[in-house]
């Protein structure tokens, strides 16, 4: 029987040969002749000399092995009250008309299309109509700022535009496409036509000559076969946030991208084929586009596709309505969709009123998950809770608890360990590796695994300086963490979230880690704030239960002192303040850099994908109680 270790160590020891062997779960046009191509190292190609089709792998041959009849995607959109179910057979039918419809107007190979949806089926559609005909996608994640927006479009310049009239969320409609207008108005680059979904909640105006009609598009339209690409050619470019202001288009080559996510069903989410998956994120973050539409697909099991919240759509339970109405045997989400599920409802009463014995698992990723939360999703659902890390540049996870090969025992506050293709390094400053248990930057030796980026959209140069120059012969992940004596690795905050407390290298997610333990808090986070006498001080951000019977002073002083008895006196925490929301991404990233700009009186950029700037301002009326910014 196969364990992690030795599975591990038969990539280490063979990696061409193992990744070969994935390879075998994908249909080729030509198969490959090897697996790693290091010609121009530090650029990296997979399968280079394959030849395949990302759209058949996730459609066709699932239809041609005769499941045509077998459910592909599920839509439970509670802010609409629509359902819908579409077999693969149904999917196929719908992809390839808009491939054809697409490949009428000029859509060819290499050709850009620009994907702005919200959850629904018609995102899925695009992004594999794209894939039919070889063209690059790019998923802009639905209502972006209209600048946000053009600034993608001026960088990957799209021949076309895919978008929905509108996006809809609790209690209000998000029109998409005065934004769309607006973001073309303002970029340089013009794209040839949209097409636009007419969504019946609030349908748009359409701009004659530039702007079609989704349906009526695709009439007449001959269904497009699908386009056999190299194994380097880009699947998708996805854009995140750069520091400088610039989003990075990490480039997703298509062969690595199906042979790692194909190998990932299996092993790391431990699902067979026709079983239901149902990852609770957008198709606009990565994890939309590995395991809410790829992955799942390419597998042959059924995704889902949920337009709705944690909570408020209805309430508290609707994640357990999901599990239990359609069958769902994983859930992969973020621990921040879990802790407003706690903050919520503390004691499950939704959950008893649902019968979600067919979940084996939860995934949670996307946001360090505190033991705390681990500890009451493991306690209300029964199940393993498997917390696991990966980012947008790498596309599947490099460290996870494999639990398709054997569960290991789970680690409250680690994502376990390293996947196969993952060197996993602990470095000091200088490159050297520490020993267990001391904090420093998580590097990956070079190469990267199939499927994960192969350099930044027209942007060679950026890849290098962004991820391989601090550390020669590795791929700098921006995260700082330690690794245990089991080799199970923790990880503590970003690089830029270790302060430095008169001399000494502390982690705010050890702190957090405190602080969530406390029975009154739901949710906290801890930021490093300029002092002139130590450099920087730890400042915690606390939101506490619903039905907490304590002051706020209460609750400060007592995690204040859990602080001080867990890490010591050393992490002089001694300041606190309730808020009763965090600011965060859209994909529930809380923006601790944001925060600790506002107390030290910086000058900082709004994100794009903040969910809500008003936030901001509640943050400093908190921080100004305190005295902030000194």
């Amino acid at each position: 029987m196969a364990t992690y270790r030795n599975v591990y160590e038969a990539w280490k020891t063979d990696p061409e040969g193992f990744w070969m062997k994935a390879a075998q779960a994908i249909d080729w046009v030509r198969e490959p002749s090897r697996a790693l191509f290091d010609e121009n190292a530090p650029f990296f190609g997979w399968f280079s000399d394959g030849l395949v089709n990302t759209c058949h792998n996730a459609v066709d041959r699932h239809v041609q092995a005769g499941r045509g009849a077998q459910v592909a995607i599920i839509h439970d959109s509670p802010v609409t009250g629509h359902q819908e179910k579409i077999t693969y057979a149904e999917l196929l039918e719908r992809v390839s008309r808009l491939a054809g419809a697409l490949r009428g107007r000029g859509i060819g190979k290499g050709d850009r299309v620009v994907i702005y949806m919200p959850m629904i089926p018609e995102a899925l559609v695009a992004m594999l109509a794209c894939a039919r005909l070889g063209a690059i996608h790019s998923v802009v994640f639905g209502g972006f700022a209209a600048n946000e927006l053009a600034v993608r479009i001026d960088d990957a310049a799209p021949k076309a535009v895919i978008a929905a009239s509108c996006g809809i969320e609790p209690g209000r409609i998000v029109e998409y496409k005065p934004l769309l207008d607006g973001a073309i108005d303002m970029a340089a680059h013009k794209p040839e036509f949209c097409v636009i979904l007419q969504r019946r909640e609030h349908p748009a105006a359409l701009v004659e000559g530039r702007d079609l009609d989704w349906h009526g598009f695709q009439e007449g339209a001959e269904p497009a076969e699908c386009v056999p690409v190299g194994g380097d050619h880009p699947a998708y470019i996805l854009y995140t946030s750069g520091t400088t202001g610039q989003p990075k288009g990490v480039v997703r080559p298509t062969a690595g991208h199906l042979v790692a996510l194909a190998w990932t069903m299996k092993n790391i989410y431990g699902v067979e084929p026709g079983e239901v998956f149902w990852a609770a994120s957008d198709v606009g973050w990565v994890v939309g586009h590995s395991y809410i539409c790829y992955g799942p697909l390419i597998h042959g099991n059924t995704t889902i596709v949920f337009e709705g919240k944690p909570v408020g759509t209805p309430d508290a339970g609707t994640f357990w309505r999901v599990i239990e109405e359609h069958g769902v045997r994983a859930l992969f989400t973020a621990p921040t969709a879990f802790r407003a599920i706690k903050r919520a409802d503390p004691e499950g009463r939704y959950l008893k009123r649902h019968d979600i014995s067919g979940l084996r698992t939860l995934f949670l990723a996307g946001e360090r998950a505190d033991p705390d939360t681990i500890a009451w999703a493991k306690e209300k659902l029964g199940v393993p809770v498997i917390d696991h890390w990966w980012q947008t540049e790498t596309g599947w996870a490099i460290a996870a608890n494999p639990v398709g090969i054997e569960l290991l025992p789970v680690k409250p506050g680690s994502p376990s360990v390293p996947m196969p293709g993952y060197d996993v390094h602990v470095l000091d400053e200088n490159g050297n590796d520490l020993p267990p248990g001391e904090l420093g930057a998580i590097a990956i030796r070079l190469p990267l695994p199939p499927g994960t980026l192969s350099t930044l959209w027209n942007a060679d140069e950026r890849h290098v300086s962004a991820y391989l120059s601090t550390f020669p012969g590795h791929y700098e992940t921006g995260d700082a963490g330690y690794r245990d004596e089991d080799g199970y690795l923790y990880i503590m905050a970003r690089t830029d979230d270790v302060i430095n407390v008169a001399g000494h290298r502390l982690s705010t997610g050890q702190m957090e880690e405190v602080l969530a333990n406390h029975p009154d808090v739901a949710e906290c986070a801890v930021i490093g704030v300029g002092d002139p006498l130590k450099g920087q001080l730890p400042l915690g951000f606390l939101c506490l239960n619903a039905g907490c019977g304590k002051t706020h002073e209460q609750v400060v002083a007592e995690v204040v002192a859990l602080v001080r008895e867990r890490i010591g006196p050393v992490a002089a925490f001694k300041q606190a303040v309730v808020v009763e929301r965090l600011p965060k991404t859209r994909s529930g990233k809380i923006l601790r850099a944001v925060m600790a700009k506002i107390a030290d009186g910086e000058r900082f950029r709004i994100p794009a994908t903040i969910d809500d700037p008003a936030i901001l301002d509640e943050i400093r009326a908190a921080l100004k109680t305190l005295g902030y910014p000194r």
